[in-house]
This record gives structure tokens, C-alpha cells and sequence, in this order.
């Protein structure tokens, strides 16, 4: 009954409002509301909807994509009549979706109409423009040539470097054909051509061309054979020639003759002879979602907006009808055109009426107060809450005023503010299934990636028979934490520590209280504290250098007092070697007199234990000291040679004075002393064991391995202090607490190598689909245990991949089984044999006999001890590089029944199933593991590989990777990943499983299997304990019981934070529908409007259909556009509309897009900074398309124990082009980043100083080349992030990268190998490449017409909305009017308008000059500013050294609004006095402006002491001396610690450099170089060189008013500016300049100015 009264009661207002009106007329006729249309389109042309389905179902399992063919293939035909779009994806979805299960069918079909796999095809088409280009047509000479077809004019105008990355570019048609097969030596375009050459090349070794490579991202077909030779069709599924290629390379790889692969390619041209279906989504440009729009208010204090009247555009239709749903100040206008169809333009204009005074320009302080509580309770009572949230911060401008009269229920203030004690206010959070999402940066891409791996894993494990309840407990178990500490416990008494800081009276009046080391101290300082917190224990070998080097270290630092503790464990590399070669044990037969003679090391190791017994441990170091100080006395032919004399010449220095009997007759007792030889012997034994002889010298540093050298030991102890210090103040170390105990216990390990406990991330495979599949290798795999545990749950399993062909193998064999002889009670072994296809018959009877005994007798006591036994027989009598490489089967068979007796196990087993053996039949057995394991893992016929629970790794060295190693693989996998994993599975209560089969065997198999699929996640470690946040009347829970996926949420819906979360969640619930907590979380008491823009997400839509209402409505109501058609074969793809937005407010548009995406505007005829809807015209809707121009490929580069590497080089591009973009690592972190597109690229160090003095670090997989280059694949909108290690080359560790000029000017004489002179040399010529030269010699040439000679100028501005690109062309002019040199112009590429970039060209061309247009992308972890003028101020000032290419010197910046009245060249050749910056200081001598002058008092005079305050409009960079000295880094730095507070740098570009000039120096320029009025008296103007049009915080006077009137010379040149633009863009312009700029803002705007201080 209310309802109905209030909708009665709404119609009576709308009467009235008609009648007032008149029923004829039509109120505010003029003022309809007017909408705003953006779109992102992808750069590369359209990709077929089809392919895209493959790929994405390749993504899911690698078959699927090979089964979807079959699929398509067989049912192709079927619905022939449907040609539309709609029908197309319908039909392909069908299909796909028949080999999925929900929910995974559901996120199937999402990705698909998100066309999130069109980058994969674009990287496809790079391959075969590469296949192409290597066998080129004679009939089709300019099929490679991309850039022909551009006529003369244009080749000359385009003076701007296109970009070097062609994206996307289709491959043409080859001669009209649309498929081919690559086999490395050949392009087979006809079926024919290719059954010849399979049929003739039945030998592997006929063809000699190299083999295409194969990439982990190819589909290789399921039966393809490892030791084919490959063959890559380039074609799309649909066309007839792809059918008949396919089933023909089908067939050839069941028969074993190739190794097939598909890249689907439909060349352009080819669009036409492919199914109906096919080349659906090729012929539209590719429109993207997953990003956000938000058009905000703008503040408009200094009316900065053009008045040139806004020429008619591209109109585009407007396909979408008004929301009439959305309620307008408490009106639903559906429901009222359903009660009154008769009035409805009435209505209609009553609606138009209220859009358009609709926002509350001002509301009182008590209404704004609880904004933020009422939004939470509106969403909370909502019917459907998360749609309501979108609508309320989507709106917001438009919802606040009803927002604020609604009645505030206290039980959700209450709520909010208890849970705002343990929650900040306006604090977001969000987590899935437990793990915290960044949810700054999340994006649509990266949360349906991390969802759709969720669902995987629900998925398989369901497929396991695991319990709905536990596959969501295993779901919510965090990784490991991806820093973890792993220590080397080196505890043992051979550790000889030379002081302690406890007990030592040297350190009696240091203080003992821990506490002290939480006091701050100045940086650099030490803290002095009696206590043994870091202990530096150095493991060397001391007949090196680097060994007795160290001993020096160590002696100088003690000597100093450095407050640490210091010991040395000494080992003899000589003894490694033979410990090594006897299997780990010592050879007791070599003489003692031998090795005293040979081995130094051991000889110094004696005479060290025996000083140290009986001199003390002071002297013992002594002595080494004296060892090292005689090796560089003396004057041998190699200087670095240790000799005996030394040694022995060191012993008798340091005993001389204490000795009672002479030295020389101590040294032949001790040669026959055993003590001192047996204890050097265990502490080289206890080094081998710990597996620390491989790094020849390391520094434990309380466990924690580093290198040797003093900086690393200085790193070292800075990284622990952090960890000691919150051990401190967490109460969990204490006076009492020995530290090296406590940290050795919790994390120590008892062995390093560093292919497990590396800090790159281990590879692993998830061996689920071994199981799940077709695959039945591993489930005939049968294992072996530790004696006495066979029946025990083995949660590890390690599987060896053996080839028992090479001694390597069978090495690996010998310590997998020695592993098992030492005892382990949570592991298995299981091996896997990867022999190749001409294994002899003795190798197929040993492994014949290896499986036998692991099927049958694997419960045995001595089965380990036969298969130890069984190897070494085979071992020493078969092997191909035995001396005795003989023996025939029988005498292996007898050998093989005597050992089994001899162990007490049936010889009679081994003798019928070996007498009888098919050696063809075990070939083919063995071939399908090695054709799994090529396949699965990569691994080559003959290759060795460990494999833990899915993790993989190669040994490289057979005799490096030992039966210890397997314990340490199995203690950290264990603790990291699996010990959480068991104790939810052995909670697990089996319900479909038949009891018979729950073994321990089958829980091992699923520990292994659950383990390795869950080692593939990618998620962070982090997590937040939201069950503490109370959830009864502030929270949103929606809850599906069923669902694998939990979402939970803190959010402020009154954020932009908020704005984009309730968007992603909504896409969620639709699609995957998972359970949800949302608490909700907003600002109190607020004081301003927390959100002043409107925002869309954009995202696909298909609308379902919906249920029959009345016609009116039908028409009237709001209806999502579809973006696929049902007319024809478009597909419009998504867009972001904003309908009836404020006419007569101006509006900033700004895109919110995923952080790799670079785009820039490419159709938008409307100024997008200033958007004035009553000024457009009789264009109802606005509408603007920007270009995903390029990914941005980021990366941090490391040097271990080292600073970053900054000022490295790196260079990127293909194998054939090596040589693409380029970058510098910052010191921030090490930071880098590179534009790319879509396609496999190669990173490399560049030539010169950074590839002479650095190498890449191998992988940390066991491979133990240094690669030369790094691949780096974009197949997705995802970006990529690359951590990159480099290592200095032998014999530079000392060198620099980077070389003042103080340095580079005495080197000049020698190498002239200078960072300088090798950074020019690599970047000025190959940077621009060949047409960036053509660019400049044809532009050099117009310029000489010019009369323009000299060096050439270098200016950089940017610009954003078109009133500044108005005043930049008037500065372009007033340069080159001012001087005769040739100019340069660098623009920030982000923020100029398409018609802008449209003009530049000809206007370079008409007025010769150069210019580029350069960007960088703003780096993810330097904090990001909100506001667009912001943003573009910080371009100004923080990439100054990464932004311009490193051949790039000098730049001048220079205003967009600024003119010059002088010759640049002036200022360009200025001597700065070796600053890297030069400002023009404030100007003084207005006097009416003092009170603006805020560094005149307080914190700016207290700072700057007696420097001056400069100006940011005019500035010279010298980059040359900017790189040098690191400047761009320090004020990143400087920039990152003061941006947070929101009261600092409110003038970004002007406060940061002025700050910073105590570390950055800046040299201050004349002052005529910069006059304004605003601060500097008349008196000057005559002067002035450049005049700026500041804003001037009194008068706050219109730019175009105050440039009108201030510089005489500017009317002039804006006409000619604007009469060139005009002229190009073919419009008319009104001669007249109108005297002053209109006003078109309502004058009651007022909000605080960001500018009052500042110019921009």
C-alpha cells in the first residue's frame, strides 16, 4: 500500500511539473542530457574468435586444444545457416564448453568473449612472418616488406620514429596459399610436397638443416615422437588446406616419423576461403575490456580551456538506449512511463529537467558527515547489494544528494566504528581463498587468472575423490613466503672462532643490553653491544688467495674492534676432489709424505690446529696472516703462487719467539703426527657434507651464505640487524639467548646447494595430469622405501629420471638408492628410465630386472642392497665406456640370480621373466616414458632429472647431485610445501573410495599429486584475518556453499578503489558465483565529497534473454548493447557509456587501465581534459577511442651482495634483429622497463661496458651455462615482470660500470672504453635504426634549405587538453622564429590529442624541425598521484633519465605555455658548472606578491639556508651528468618518502627539485632567462628571453586573457598557429581573435587550489 501511494504521489509531482509546462511544449528542448562513449581498441587487427576458443582451451589442459580440433572438424558443417556473429560464438562455445565442467566452462566462455587469447595469436603471426621471411618467394618479393605502400609525402612527413615492434602485422597471404608446414629446411605449401618428404625422410640424419625451435607454449601434438624431426603447420582451423594438412601430420606422427606442432596463423588475404565460422572476429578492430573510465569534475579556478570553437568530427552511432531504471532524485521514470505512456515526452523533458541541475554543487558539512555510513547501509539493505554499491560510486555526484537524506540506522554506525579499531578507516582489502590480492593493482585479467587456476585445482582434485570440505581447506593454504631464510647449520667443533664477544676482554666495557640495538643511530653507525648476534664464519680453503685474503679481512676487522664475532672452517680442495671420486668417501690409502707434499692446504690446516693448541687462536691467525704477507713478498715467476716455503717459511716466523725446541724440527714431527692430519680431514669432510666446497669461498653469515669480500660482509650484517632487531623486540631474543642456536634450529638446513635453496623460483610440473589423463606411466610406477618403512605414508616422492646408458645416469642411480640405504622415513624413490631408442640389449636386461625387483620384491629387507649391487655389476662389466664392455645375456642372467640368492630373494622370478624377454617390446615401453617426459618436462632421450613432487631439476653434473642432496631436496620440500598438505589429507574422511584401495600407497600418490598442482599457483604468501572484522549489519555476505572460491573483502565503497572492486566482483559473482564477505569499511566523518567523478568498468556482455514486458518499456528500458551482432558477423566489443551527464559542468577523462597497458588517444575530435557537454552541439553522444599502443615488459635486475647494478644496458628484439628498444637499470630497486608488443623476444646485455663486464647468472634449474640472452614470451594483456641476475665476468669484480668524467678524461688515452663513449657508440646509431636515419638526413636536408646549421637544439614540454597543445605550437614557433640551429622537440606521448599528433608532422615539415614523441610508463612501485595534473607535473621532473634515449645529452624543458623572445642555442651551450640541472631562480621585485612567497618563512627558509627558490618553467637537463651521479634515482627517492604525506609537494615539478638541490645540485640561470608577471615588476620585462604565463593566485586571471594582454607578440602567432592547424585538418577559423575567453564555468565554484603557489 506505501508503495503504491508513493508511486501515486510521484506521478501527481510529474503532472504538475506537465502541466506548468503546457502538454505541447517541451521543456529545456535545448539542454538534452548528452552521453559519453570511450572504447580501447587493441593495435593489432582483429584475430579469429575461433583460434582465440583453442588456445584457451589449451590453457585449461594442453589436449583439449588438439580434441577441440576433432571436434570442429567432425561437426563443422552442422548449422551451416548461421552466419551471425552471435550464432558463431554460441556454436563455439557449445563446443568448448562440452569438454569442460562447471564452473570452469563458465570462466571458459567469459575469457573467450573477453578475447583474452588474441595476444597468443598475435605472437603467432611474428612466428610466421619469421618463418616466411626465412625462405623468401620469388612471386612475392615485398610480402616482408612492411613498410611499402607509403607514398613519398607521407614517408617524408612521418618525421616522428615509428615504433621499432611491428605489432601484430598478419602475414600476407603467400602466393594466395593460407597454410604451410616449416620443417626447418623447406615451406611446404602443397600436401603432396609434404607426404614426399615424409616419405623420404623416414632417417632422422638425412636432413641436415637445423630443426625449428619449439616453444613451451606450442601445441605438440600427443603422439609426436621426441627424436622426429619437427614439423610446424602455420595455418587456422576451417580452412580446407589446414583439414587436409592436419590429418596428413596426424597420421605421420602415430607412424613416429614427425614431431607435430600447430600455430595457428589465418594470413590476411585469407579471410574469404575459411568456414563460415572462421573468420569471425577478423574483420573488426579488436575492442578490449578490463579497464575503467572515470570522467571527474575538474576544477576550473583558472578557466584554463581553449574558446576555439570545436570542429565537427567523426560521429559515430549511438547504439545504446537510456537507463530509465536509475532512479533521478527519488524518481523511477520506467515505472512512471508504464503508469502515464500517454505523457511520455512530457515526462521525458521533466527527467532531461532534473539530469541537468542534478549534482549538488554545494551540500552542508552535517550532510557530508555521515555520507560514507548511509552508503554502507544502503548497500547492505539492497536486494541486490553489489549492484547497488557499482551504482552509488559509479554516480556518485548524481546519488549524494538523496544519499545524504536517508536515515541512518546506529546499529551500522556502530558496527563500522568497532571495526574500525582494528582496521584503519577507509582501508581496503581483499583476499581469495585466504590469499591477499594487491588490490591497488588487480585488474580483470589478473583476478580471472588467479580464479581460473582455483577452479583447476578444485577441479582435479574433486577428479582425485577429495572431499568438497578439504578441497577447500587445501585451497586456502598459503605457499611458502617467497624470501625464505634457509641457513647452513655449520655448528661442529671445527668451526675456530678467533674471538667472542661475551666472554673476550677486549669487550668488557661495551654494554650487554640487547635493547640497545632497537636505538635509532645516525646511518652508517655502528652499535657496539657484548653480545654474539652476527657471526661471520668464513669456509675457506687456505692455500688460495682469496682463502688467506679473507684471514687478512678477518685479522683487520678484529683488530678494529668491528662488533663481531669471527671464525673460519678450513678445508683443502685437493682432499674434496679425492672425496669425490671415491663416493664421498676418504681414501685412507695415500701416503701421508705424498700428500704433505702435494697438498698445501692440508699442510697449513695442520700447522694452524697445531699453533692454535698450542699458541692460541690469536697467533694461529697470525700465522696465516705471515703466510699471506710472505706470498706477496716474494718475487717468483707468478706472483699469485703458493709455494711450500712459504708456508713452512710463516710456521717458522710466528713460533720462532715462543718455541722451545727449533720449528724445523716441529715440522717433520708433525708430518708424522695423526691427530692434526685426522682432524684436517673431518673438517674437510664436514665442508663437503655441508656443500660448500662448490663456492670455493663463502661467508656464513649466522648461516646465510654470501661472498667473501668486505661489502658483502657489510650487506650481510645490515640484512640480519632487521631480522635481530624485531627478534628483540618481539621478545623472542633476550640476554640469555644464544642467536646462532635459535636461528640455526628454526631454519637451519644441513647442506646448500644452490639448485634447492636457490632464490629464483623452482620449476615444478603438476603431475596431476599424468593420472587424470591418458597417461599411464606413472601409474605403473612402483616405488622403493627405506628399510622397514614400506608400509609408512611417504607424504615426498622422488622420481629419477635415469639414462643407465651413461656413467652420469647411473650415478644419479647410485645415490638414489645410497639415499635410501642412509634411512628416510617420509620419502620414496620411484625411477624413471629415459633411455635412448638404441639402448642395447644388456640395458634393457638391466632395467628389465630393475622393474622386476621394484614390482615384486620392493617389501623386502635387502632389496636395496641387490638393486646397489645389481648396478655396480652392470656398471662395471656393460657400460658402453667400460674397459670389459662385454659379457653376453646369459652370464648377465646367472649374475643377476646370484646376487638375488646372495640377498634372499627368488632367482627363479628373475631367471623366467629375463630368459624370455622381447627386446622390441621393452624398446616400445621405454619409449613411451621418454616420449612422457620430453613431452611433460622438456627433457631429452638421455637426460637426467630429479623430480620432488612435481619440482624439476637437471642435474648438471652427476657427481655434484648426491645422496645428501635428496635429504635436503626432501627436508625443504617437505617443511615448505607438503607438512601443511598431509595434515589436511590425513584429516580427509574418504567417502567414495573403496576401503580396500585407501593404502598408504594411495595416500602418497595423492600427497604427490595434490602437492605438485598446487605448486603451480601463483599467489602471494601474505594473508589478513578477517574473521575478526564484525559482519551483522555493515557487511555484504553472499553465500554459495557449493562454490570452490571465497572471496574476502574489506572495502570503502566510497573510494576510487571501491569504484573498480564492486565492478570485478560483480563480473565474479556472474560468472563464477562464489561465496563472498564484504565488509565494508568507509571514511568517517567525512569534510569534503569523498568521490568527484563518474566511473565505468568496462567489461564483455552478452546479454541473456530477458522476459516479455510491455512494448513501451521494452523501448524505453536501458539495455546492455550486445557485443557480439545477430545481424552479421561484427563484433563490437565493449565500451564504457556514461549516460546523461552534467551539461554545463566541465569534465576530465581519465582511463584506468591495467598497468601494463600503454594507450594513448587515436579518434577523440572533443578536448577529453576539458569536457563541456553544452558545447557540443547537436552530438548527442561523445565519443572517443583510444589504442593499446604497447605492453610494458618491467623488470628488476639484482648483483648478489651487491647494490643494483645501475646504469646497466639492456637491448631487446629478435634473434635476427637483436637490437629493438633499449633501457637502463635504475638504482631503485634495480628497475627497468622496455616497450613491447605481443611476441617472443630476446633481452640481452647491451654491447659495450655493461656485456664486457657483466654476464646473465645461469638459471637456477641446474643449467650451469651463463646464458647470453633471456627469452621473454608476451602471449597475454598481462605484461610480464622479469627478475634478472647479473654476475661480474671473471677477473672484473672490481671494475665499474659507470666512469665520471673525472675518470673517463684520464682514460681517454688508453681504451677509450669509457661508459660514455660505449654508450654512445651502441645507442646513437642503433637506436633510431635505418629509418630513423633516413628521417634525419631528409629532415637535415630541409633544414639546410632553412638555412638552420649547427648543433642541434633539444627542447622537451608537455602538453594535455587542447588549450595547451594551443600554446605549445605557439612555443614551437616562437623558438625557431628566435634562432637559426636545428631544433628538436621531445613530447610526452601519454596525454597529446590525435588531432595534435595528426598536425605535428606537417607542421615539422612546413617550419623544419625534428621531433619524437617518447613515454614511460609510471613505475608500479613508486607511489602513484590520483590527480592528472599531477601526474603530468611528475613527468616533468622523475624520468629524466630513463625517458629519452641514452644517446640523448642535453635537453632543454620549456613550457607548453610559455614564449620565447631569444636564441635557445644561447641557453643550450651555457656552461652549468658540472650541475645536472639549471633553473632559473623566483624573481623578487614585484612587490605586490610577497605574501605568496612561501619560501621566503618557515619550513622552505629554514631548509633551502640562503639558496634560492626556482622556477620549473624553464629548466636545462644536463642527462649525460643526470645519469652519472644517479640524480634521477634521488629524487625518485626523495620523491617516494615525501609524496604520502598529502601535505607535501603541492607543487610536484617545482617543490621536488628545490628540495632536493642539496643532493642534486642545481646551477642557477640569469634571471632574463624567465620572466612572468605574476612574480617578477615591468621594470624587467624588456629583458626577458622567455615569457611565462603563470597563474597568478591573486587575480586568478584566464590563461587566454593574460597571454593576450602580456605578450604583445602572441595574438600573431596563435593565428598563424592556429591558420597552419586549420589548413591541415581542413577547417575554417574566424580571422578575429575574440577579445577575451568566455567564461563557461558557473561562478560558484570554489574548491581549495592546488596551483595557488605555482605555475604550470
Amino acid at each position: 500500500m506505501e508503495t503504491r501511494f508513493r508511486s501515486g504521489f510521484c506521478v501527481l509531482i510529474v503532472l504538475v511539473f506537465v502541466g506548468l509546462c503546457g502538454v505541447r511544449s517541451v521543456c529545456a528542448e535545448n539542454r538534452r542530457p548528452k552521453n559519453v562513449q570511450i572504447s580501447v581498441q587493441a593495435k593489432w587487427s582483429g584475430t579469429p574468435l575461433l583460434l582465440e576458443a583453442g588456445e584457451l582451451l589449451s590453457n585449461e589442459w594442453k589436449d583439449f586444444f588438439w580434441d577441440f580440433i576433432e571436434v570442429w572438424l567432425h561437426s563443422e558443417n552442422d548449422d551451416a545457416d548461421s552466419y551471425s556473429a552471435k550464432d558463431c560464438l554460441k556454436k563455439i562455445l557449445r563446443h568448448g564448453r562440452s569438454l569442460l565442467s562447471e564452473p570452469l566452462a563458465s570462466i571458459f566462455e567469459f575469457t573467450l568473449t573477453l578475447r583474452s587469447a588474441s595476444p597468443r595469436l598475435v605472437l603467432y603471426r611474428q612466428l610466421a612472418e619469421e618463418s616466411l621471411s626465412s625462405f623468401p618467394l620469388t612471386d612475392e618479393t615485398t610480402q616482408n616488406s612492411l613498410g611499402e605502400g607509403i607514398s613519398e609525402t607521407n614517408e617524408q612527413l612521418q618525421t616522428k620514429k615509428s615504433d621499432p615492434l611491428s605489432v601484430g602485422v598478419n602475414p600476407k597471404s603467400p602466393n594466395g596459399k593460407c597454410c604451410w608446414v616449416d620443417n626447418g629446411g623447406t615451406l611446404f605449401f602443397d600436401v603432396a610436397d609434404l607426404r614426399s618428404w615424409l616419405q623420404s625422410s623416414s632417417d632422422p640424419a638425412v636432413d641436415s638443416f637445423q630443426q625449428p625451435e619449439l616453444f613451451e607454449f606450442d601445441h605438440i601434438h600427443v603422439h609426436s615422437s621426441a627424436g622426429s624431426p619437427v614439423a610446424i603447420l602455420y595455418g587456422a582451423l576451417g580452412t580446407d588446406c589446414f583439414r587436409e594438412f592436419h590429418f596428413t601430420l596426424v597420421e605421420a606422427a602415430k607412424e613416429g616419423k614427425v614431431r607435430y606442432a600447430v600455430r595457428p596463423v589465418l594470413p590476411s588475404g585469407c579471410e574469404a576461403k575459411i568456414g563460415h565460422c572462421g573468420g569471425v572476429g577478423t574483420r573488426n578492430s579488436l575492442n578490449l575490456g578490463g579497464y575503467g573510465v572515470e570522467l571527474a569534475l575538474k576544477n576550473m579556478e583558472y578557466k584554463a580551456m581553449d574558446d576555439s570553437t570545436v570542429k565537427k568530427g567523426i560521429t559515430l552511432e549511438d547504439p545504446h538506449t537510456e537507463d530509465l531504471s536509475q532512479e533521478v532524485r527519488g524518481f523511477i521514470f520506467s515505472k512512471i512511463l508504464e503508469r502515464k505512456p500517454e505523457l511520455t515526452s512530457e515526462i521525458m523533458a521533466f527527467r532531461d529537467h532534473l539530469l541537468s541541475t542534478t549534482i549538488s554543487d554545494m551540500l552542508d558539512v552535517w550532510e557530508l558527515k555521515d555520507l560514507g555510513h548511509q552508503a554502507a547501509q544502503r548497500i547492505v539493505q539492497a536486494s541486490d547489494p553489489l549492484r547497488s554499491m557499482e551504482e552509488i560510486n559509479q554516480n556518485f555526484p548524481n546519488i549524494v544528494s538523496s544519499l545524504s537524506r536517508m536515515k541512518l540506522n546506529d546499529s551500522v554506525k556502530d558496527e563500522i566504528t568497532a571495526n574500525q579499531r582494528m582496521i584503519p578507516p577507509g582501508k581496503s582489502l581483499m583476499a581469495l581463498n585466504g590469499a591477499l590480492i594487491n588490490i591497488d593493482d588487480v585488474d580483470l585479467y589478473s583476478l580471472v587468472d588467479l580464479v581460473h587456476q582455483d577452479l583447476s585445482l578444485a577441479d582435479q582434485f574433486l577428479k582425485l575423490k577429495i572431499p568438497h570440505s578439504s578441497v577447500r581447506k587445501l585451497l586456502s593454504t598459503l605457499p611458502p613466503p617467497d624470501s625464505s631464510m634457509f641457513r647452513v647449520d655449520f655448528r661442529s667443533n671445527h668451526v675456530h672462532y678467533l674471538n667472542n664477544l661475551e666472554e673476550d676482554a677486549m669487550y668488557k666495557r661495551w654494554r650487554n643490553n640487547i635493547n640497545e640495538i632497537l636505538m635509532p643511530v645516525f646511518p652508517g653507525q655502528l652499535r657496539y653491544i657484548r653480545k654474539n648476534l652476527f657471526h661471520a664464519v668464513y669456509v675457506i680453503d687456505p692455500a688460495t688467495i682469496c682463502g688467506l685474503e679473507s684471514i687478512d679481512m678477518i685479522t683487520s676487522l678484529y683488530e678494529n674492534s668491528f662488533p663481531m664475532r669471527f671464525g673460519v672452517i678450513l678445508y683443502s680442495s685437493n682432499l674434496i676432489k679425492q672425496i669425490e671420486k671415491s663416493g664421498g668417501e676418504i681414501n685412507t690409502s695415500v701416503d701421508d709424505n705424498g700428500l704433505n707434499e702435494e697438498d698445501l692446504s692440508s699442510l697449513i690446516i695442520r700447522l694452524f690446529l697445531y699453533v692454535k693448541e698450542n699458541h692460541g687462536i690469536q697467533t694461529a691467525f697470525q700465522f696465516m696472516s705471515n703466510v699471506n704477507k710472505l706470498r706477496i713478498e716474494s718475487d717468483g715467476p707468478d706472483d699469485d703462487a703458493m709455494e711450500r716455503q712459504h708456508v713452512e717459511g710463516a710456521f717458522v716466523e710466528t713460533i720462532l719467539p715462543k718455541a722451545k725446541s727449533l720449528p724445523q724440527d716441529l715440522l717433520l714431527n708433525l708430518q708424522r703426527e695423526k691427530t692434526f692430519k685426522e682432524l684436517s680431514e673431518e673438517s674437510t669432510m664436514l665442508v663437503f657434507k655441508l656443500g660448500l666446497a662448490k663456492l670455493k669461498c663463502c661467508l656464513l653469515m649466522n648461516g646465510l651464505v654470501f661472498d667473501t669480500n668486505e661489502e658483502s660482509l657489510m650487506n650481510a650484517m645490515n640484512d640480519e640487524l632487521p631480522r635481530i632487531q624485531e627478534q628483540v623486540y618481539y621478545g623472542h631474543i633476550n640476554s640469555h639467548t644464544d642467536v646462532l642456536d635459535k636461528f640455526l634450529s628454526e631454519s637451519g638446513i644441513s647442506r646448500y646447494n644452490p639448485q634447492i635453496i636457490a632464490d629464483v623460483k623452482p620449476r615444478f610440473i603438476s603431475l596431476s595430469a599424468f593420472i587424470l589423463g591418458d597417461e599411464v606411466v606413472l601409474n605403473n610406477v612402483n616405488y622403493l622405501h627405506s628399510p622397514g618403512t614400506v608400509d609408512d605414508l611417504k607424504p615426498v616422492t622422488h622420481l629419477l629420471a635415469v639414462d643407465v646408458t651413461s656413467g652420469k645416469g647411473m650415478k644419479l642411480l647410485h645415490e638414489g638408492l645410497r639415499y635410501l640405504m642412509k634411512g628416510s622415513k617420509v620419502a620414496r624413490l620411484g625411477v624413471l628410465f629415459n633411455c635412448n631408442h638404441d639402448a642395447d640389449a644388456s640395458s634393457l636386461l638391466f632395467m628389465k630386472a630393475f622393474e622386476i625387483t621394484t614390482s615384486s620384491f620392493s617389501h623386502k629387507k635387502n632389496v636395496i642392497d641387490f638393486l646397489d649391487q645389481l648396478s655396480s655389476f652392470y656398471e662395471n662389466n656393460f657400460l658402453p665406456m667400460s674397459s670389459e664392455a662385454s659379457g653376453s645375456t646369459p652370464t648377465f642372467i646367472d649374475k643377476v640370480a646370484e646376487i638375488a640368492v646372495a640377498n634372499g630373494l627368488s632367482s627363479k622370478t628373475y631367471i623366467t621373466a629375463l630368459s624370455d624377454f622381447s627386446a622390441e617390446n621393452l624398446r616400445k615401453h621405454y619409449n613411451k616414458v621418454t616420449q612422457l617426459l620430453y613431452r611433460k618436462f622438456g627433457l631429452e632421450s638421455g637426460g637426467s632429472a630429479v623430480i620432488t613432487n612435481g619440482r624439476v631439476m637437471y642435474p648438471s653434473d652427476g657427481s655434484t647431485f648426491l645422496s645428501h642432496d635428496l635429504h635436503l631436496l626432501e627436508s625443504v620440500e617437505f617443511k615448505q610445501r607438503i607438512k601443511l598438505i598431509v595434515e589436511i589429507i590425513d584429516e580427509v574422511n574418504w567417502q567414495d573410495v573403496d576401503p580396500d584401495t585407501l593404502t598408504s600407497k594411495f595416500i602418497s600418490d595423492i600427497v604427490m599429486l595434490v602437492s605438485s598442482s598446487m605448486a603451480m599457483r601463483d599467489r602471494s604468501s601474505e594473508s589478513a584475518r578477517f574473521e575478526v572484522l564484525h559482519a551483522q549489519h555493515s557487511a555484504v555476505i553472499l553465500g554459495n556453499e557449493n562454490s570452490s572460491i571465497h572471496i574476502d573483502a574489506v572495502i570503502d565503497p566510497l573510494s576510487q578503489t571501491g569504484q573498480k572492486v564492486s565492478s570485478l566482483l560483480r563480473v565474479l559473482w556472474k560468472y563464477v558465483q562464489p561465496s563472498m564477505r564484504i565488509v565494508l569499511n568507509p571514511m568517517s566523518s567525512l569534510v569534503d565529497l569523498p568521490l568527484k567523478n563518474y566511473y565505468r568498468y568496462v567489461v564483455p556482455s552478452m546479454p541473456k534473454k530477458k522476459k516479455k514486458s510491455s512494448s513501451l518499456v521494452s523501448k524505453s528500458c536501458y539495455t546492455l548493447q550486445d557485443d557480439f551482432s545477430s545481424i552479421d558477423q561484427t563484433i563490437d566489443g565493449p565500451k564504457a557509456f556514461f549516460t546523461n551527464m552534467p551539461l554545463s559542468k566541465t569534465l576530465t577523462m581519465n582511463l584506468d587501465v591495467p598497468e601494463p597497458w600503454l594507450v594513448e588517444p587515436v579518434i577523440a575530435v572533443h578536448d577529453m581534459d576539458n569536457i563541456l557537454l553544452e558545447n557540443v552541439g547537436d552530438t548527442r553522444t561523445l565519443q572517443a577511442v583510444f589504442e593499446l599502443e604497447a605492453l610494458v615488459l618491467t623488470g628488476h635486475c639484482s648483483e648478489k651482495d651487491h647494490d643494483p647494478p645501475r646504469g646497466l644496458q639492456l637491448i631487446l628484439g629478435t634473434k635476427t634483429t637483436p637490437h629493438l628498444v633499449d633501457t637502463l637499470v635504475m638504482a631503485n630497486l634495480g628497475y627497468w622497463q622496455m616497450k613491447v608488443s605481443p611476441g617472443v623476444w630476446y633481452l640481452q646485455l647491451a654491447p659495450g661496458r655493461s656485456s664486457e663486464l657483466y654476464d646473465f647468472k645461469e638459471s637456477g634449474d641446474g643449467n650451469q651455462q651463463k646464458p647470453l640472452s633471456k627469452r621473454i614470451t608476451m602471449d597475454d594483456l598481462r605484461g610480464k615482470v622479469v627478475h634478472l641476475e647479473v654476475v661480474k665476468k671473471k677477473g672484473k669484480e672490481h671494475e665499474k660500470l659507470l666512469v665520471s668524467d673525472d675518470d673517463d678524461s684520464s682514460q681517454d688515452d688508453k681504451k677509450g672504453n669509457s661508459w660514455n663513449s660505449n654508450l654512445l657508440k651502441w645507442a646513437s646509431g642503433i637506436i633510431g635504426g635505418s629509418e630513423q636515419s633516413k628521417k634525419s638526413k631528409s629532415t637535415l636536408v630541409e633544414q639546410g634549405k632553412r638555412g638552420r646549421h649547427g648543433k642541434t637544439i633539444n627542447i622537451f614540454s608537455i602538453a594535455s587538453g587542447h588549450l595547451y597543445e594551443r600554446f605549445l605550437k605557439i612555443m614551437i614557433l616562437s623558438v625557431l622564429k628566435n634562432t637559426n640551429r636545428p631544433v628538436k622537440f621531445w613530447f610526452i606521448k601519454n596525454y597529446l590529442s590525435p588531432q595534435f599528433k595528426d598536425v605535428i608532422p606537417h607542421m615539422a615539415q612546413e617550419y623544419g624541425f625534428e621531433y619524437e614523441l617518447v613515454t614511460y610508463k609510471w613505475p608500479t612501485w613508486l607511489h602513484k598521484q590520483k590527480e592528472k595534473q599531477r601526474i603530468i607535473w611528475a613527468y616533468k621532473i622523475l624520468f629524466l633519465d630513463v625517458i629519452f634515449p641514452l644517446s640523448l645529452e642535453k635537453v632543454i624543458f620549456v613550457d607548453a605555455d610559455q614564449v620565447v623572445r631569444a636564441d635557445m642555442g644561447e641557453l643550450y651551450d651555457m656552461d652549468i658548472k658540472g650541475r645536472p640541472l639549471a633553473y632559473t631562480p623566483f624573481c623578487d621585485n614585484n612587490k605586490d606578491m610577497d605574501g605568496y612567497r612561501f619560501w621566503r618563512q618557515g619550513f622552505w627558509k629554514e631548509h633551502l639556508r640562503g639558496r634560492p627558490y626556482h622556477i620549473s618553467a624553464l629548466y636545462v637537463v644536463d642527462l649525460k651528468k643526470v645519469r652519472q651521479t644517479a640524480a634521477g634515482d634521488n629524487l625518485r627517492v626523495f620523491y617516494e618518502s615525501l609524496s604520502k604525506d598529502p601535505n607535501s609537494l603541492s607543487n610536484l615539478d617545482q617543490d621536488l627539485p628545490n628540495y632536493a638541490q642539496h643532493t642534486v645540485p642545481i646551477f642557477s640561470l640569469p634571471q632574463e632567462w624567465l620572466w612572468c608577471e605574476s612574480w617578477c615588476g615591468n621594470s624587467t620585462k624588456s629583458k626577458a628571453k622567455t615569457i611565462d604565463l603563470c597563474n597568478n593566485p591573486m587575480t586568478k586571471e584566464p590563461k587566454l586573457q593574460g597571454a593576450r594582454r602580456i605578450v604583445s607578440e602572441w595574438v600573431d602567432l596563435d593565428l598563424e598557429a592556429r591558420q597552419f592547424t586549420a589548413k591541415i585538418l581542413g577547417d575554417q577559423i574566424d580571422e578575429a581573435t575574440p577579445p577575451q575567453s568566455q567564461d563557461p564555468i558557473t561562478a560558484d565554484q570554489s574548491p581549495e587550489d592546488l596551483e595557488s603557489k605555482a605555475e604550470l
